[in-house]
C-alpha cells in the first residue's frame, strides 16, 4: 500500500510540475514580452511633453514673436499628502504668487501657474527630496510689439476639425494649435516643432524629446516697419482734418529693389496681436469695426490707383512704337475722342510730350496714348509688371483686377479711362510696390518675399535662405525705361511736377509718380516712388483711402525714404 501511495504521490507531484513548468514556458516564452508591458503599465506613468513652437524675427534677428519661459507648480496627489500641499501654498502666497483654489481629488495637477523665480526658489528648496512635487517650464508665445506687423506675422489658434481631417497623417492631435494666417499659418511646417513623450517607471525616465520649431527670419526691418506705420497712420488722421471725413484707412509697403524682399508692410488701421488671440472681447470690437482693423489692405486690398497706372501706359507705349520720346499730344482740357467717355484734366497745358505729362500728370496726354496702344497691348504690358498678378508673396494676397483682362464687357471708350488708372484697375500697394521696383531695376520682376531665411531654433544652422527669383523680363529697350524714369524724376524736380513742393529739397533724388483716383466718397491718394535715382535702392507705395489730396500719401513715402536714408 506504502508503495502504491508513493507512487501516486510521485506522479502527481510530476503532473503538477509539468504544468507549472509549462504555464512559466507560456508565461515567459510564448507571451512573456505581453505580459512585461503589462506589468510595466501598472507602475508606468506616460506624460507627453511640449512642443515649442519656432519663433519670428525681423531681417536683423530682432524678436518679432518670441517664446518666453514661465514656470509652473506640478503635483502629483498621489504621492504627496495634504500637508505638503498646505505647505507649498504658504510658500506660494509669500512670495506674492497666486495658486490655483480649485483643487482636484487626485492625480496630477497644476498648483501655481507662471510663478516667479523667487517662488521657483523657494519651492525648489523646501522640497528636496519629496516626491510629487515639481516646476516644470512651459513657454508663452507673444508679439513683442503687439501692433507692429500683425496682418503680416498672423496668429495661432486651436486646430480646427477639418483642419485635423486635413492633416492627421502629419501628426496632428485635436489638442493642438496651429497657424491660422500670415507667416503662422504659411510657414506652419516650419514653426510647428513636433510634440515628445516621456515615460516614467520606477527611477526609469525615458522617452522622445519634444522637437523645436524651426526660426524663421522675415526680410522686415522693425525699425522701419514702425516708422511706416507710424507715418501712415498720422497721414490718414491728417487727411481726415483737411476735410476728408471719410478718410479712415490705408497702407504703404517698401520693398528692397535689388531682391524685391518686403522691408516694411504696414496696414492701417491696426490691431494689438496679443489681445486679438486671448480678448475675446477685443476680438469682437475688432469684427464690428467699420475700418475692418483685419483687413490687411497692404497684401489683400485692391485699391483704383489713378495716375500712378501712366508710367506703365507709357512704357507700354513707347515699346508698341505708337509713341516716342518727343510725341507731342495737345492738351485743351478736355479729351473727347469718344464722347461717351470724356476725360477732363486737371489744367489747359497744351503742348505735352512724355516728359512734360508725366510730370504734370496730363490725362489728356495718356487718354490719346491709351487709345493709339489699345487695351490688349496696355493690359498684356501692365501684367508683366505686376499689375494684376500675384507678387509671389507668401502669405495671402489679391491677384487684383486689371481692365481689360477681367471686365466683363469692354468699348474703345472705356480704355481711355484705363489708361489714366481709372476704369477697372484696382491693385494692391504691394503690386504697386512691385511694378515700381521693376522699372527702377531696369525691367526685370522679381518674386517679392517676406522671408529672409529659416533656421534652427537656436540660429545656429541656416537650413535654407530666400535667393533673387527672376518672375520675367519686360523686353523693352533700356533706353525706353530710362526715358520714363526721367520722367519720374521730373514728377519730383520740375517746378510744375506734382510732386515738387514736397520733394524738390528732399537730399535723396526721387523718381515719382503721384495719383488720385475717383470712387464712391473721396477721391483715394496714392502714390510709388523709388530712390536714389541714380541707383535705386528701395521702391515704396502708398494708398490713403479716401485721402482726397496726393500730399498725404507723398508725406507718407517721405517720411519712409527718411528713415530708409537715416535722414
Amino acid at each position: 500500500m506504502k508503495t502504491k501511495a508513493h507512487t501516486f504521490c510521485v506522479i502527481f507531484l510530476s503532473m503538477l510540475f509539468a504544468v507549472f513548468v509549462s504555464r512559466l514556458a507560456d508565461w515567459q516564452l510564448v507571451h512573456g514580452e505581453e505580459y512585461r508591458e503589462l506589468a510595466a503599465k501598472a507602475g508606468t506613468v506616460s506624460v507627453a511633453t511640449e512642443a515649442v513652437r519656432g519663433e519670428i524675427l525681423d531681417r536683423s534677428g530682432k524678436g518679432l514673436v518670441t517664446n518666453t519661459s514661465r514656470h509652473k507648480i506640478v503635483i502629483d496627489k498621489s504621492k504627496t499628502d495634504d500637508g505638503t500641499i498646505l505647505r507649498l501654498i504658504d510658500i506660494i502666497k509669500s512670495c506674492g504668487d497666486k495658486w490655483n483654489s480649485d483643487l482636484p481629488n487626485g492625480g496630477s495637477f497644476t498648483l501655481a501657474d507662471d510663478v516667479s523665480r523667487r517662488c521657483v526658489s523657494a519651492v525648489s528648496e523646501q522640497t528636496q527630496g519629496i516626491d510629487g512635487v515639481e516646476v516644470q517650464t512651459y513657454h508663452v508665445r507673444s508679439a513683442v510689439q503687439p501692433e507692429l506687423a500683425p496682418h503680416i506675422l498672423g496668429s495661432v489658434g486651436a486646430i480646427s476639425a477639418e483642419e485635423y481631417d486635413a492633416l492627421s497623417d502629419k501628426d496632428y492631435k485635436l489638442t493642438d494649435s496651429i497657424g491660422k494666417s500670415g507667416i503662422e499659418s504659411a510657414l506652419e511646417e516650419e514653426l510647428r516643432g513636433k510634440s515628445g513623450r516621456r515615460v516614467i517607471s520606477g527611477n526609469f525616465d525615458d522617452g522622445i524629446n519634444a522637437r523645436r520649431g524651426n526660426t524663421v527670419w522675415l526680410t522686415l526691418d522693425s525699425n522701419l516697419q514702425k516708422a511706416t506705420a507710424d507715418a501712415l497712420e498720422k497721414n490718414v488722421a491728417a487727411a481726415q482734418n483737411a476735410g476728408a471725413k471719410d478718410c479712415e484707412s490705408g497702407a504703404a509697403v517698401m520693398l528692397d529693389v535689388s531682391d524685391f524682399s518686403v522691408l516694411a508692410a504696414a496696414s492701417f488701421p491696426t490691431y494689438d496681436l496679443n489681445r486679438y488671440s486671448g480678448d475675446g472681447e477685443y476680438y469682437l470690437g475688432l469684427i464690428e469695426n467699420k475700418a475692418a482693423p483685419l483687413f490687411n489692405r497692404a497684401c489683400s486690398g485692391s485699391f483704383a490707383c489713378g495716375s500712378v497706372f501712366k508710367p506703365c501706359v507709357a512704357l507700354a507705349a513707347l515699346d508698341s512704337g505708337v509713341i516716342t520720346p518727343k510725341t507731342e499730344i495737345y492738351c485743351a482740357r478736355y479729351y473727347d475722342y469718344y464722347p461717351s467717355n470724356v476725360v477732363a484734366c486737371m489744367h489747359y497745358h497744351g503742348s505735352e510730350n512724355l516728359f512734360t505729362a508725366l510730370a504734370h500728370s496730363c490725362n489728356v496726354f495718356f487718354a490719346e496714348t491709351g487709345r493709339r496702344l489699345g487695351i490688349e497691348k496696355m493690359s498684356a504690358f501692365a501684367a508683366k509688371t505686376g499689375l494684376g498678378e500675384y507678387t509671389g508673396l507668401e502669405i495671402e494676397e489679391s491677384r487684383g483686377v486689371l481692365a481689360g483682362r477681367d471686365s466683363e464687357s469692354w468699348t474703345d471708350g472705356n480704355t481711355v479711362q484705363a489708361a489714366i488708372g481709372q476704369s477697372d484697375n484696382a491693385f494692391t500697394p504691394m503690386q504697386l510696390a512691385t511694378y515700381t521696383a521693376t522699372l527702377a531695376n531696369g525691367g526685370a520682376r522679381l518674386k517679392t518675399h517676406l522671408v529672409k531665411q529659416i533656421t534652427d531654433y537656436s540660429r545656429n544652422e541656416i537650413i535654407s535662405k530666400t535667393e533673387p527669383e527672376e518672375i520675367c523680363d519686360l523686353g523693352v529697350k533700356r533706353e525706353y525705361i530710362d526715358d520714363v524714369k526721367n520722367a519720374m524724376l521730373m514728377v519730383t524736380q520740375d517746378p510744375e511736377g506734382t510732386a515738387y513742393s514736397e520733394f524738390y529739397d528732399f537730399p535723396v533724388s526721387v523718381g515719382a509718380k503721384t495719383g488720385t483716383a475717383e470712387n464712391s466718397g473721396s477721391d483715394h491718394a496714392a502714390f510709388v516712388c523709388f530712390a536714389p535715382f541714380e541707383k535705386p535702392e528701395v521702391a515704396a507705395a502708398v494708398i490713403i483711402e479716401h485721402g482726397a489730396n496726393t500730399k498725404f500719401a507723398m508725406r507718407t513715402a517721405k517720411e519712409m525714404l527718411s528713415a530708409y536714408f537715416e535722414l
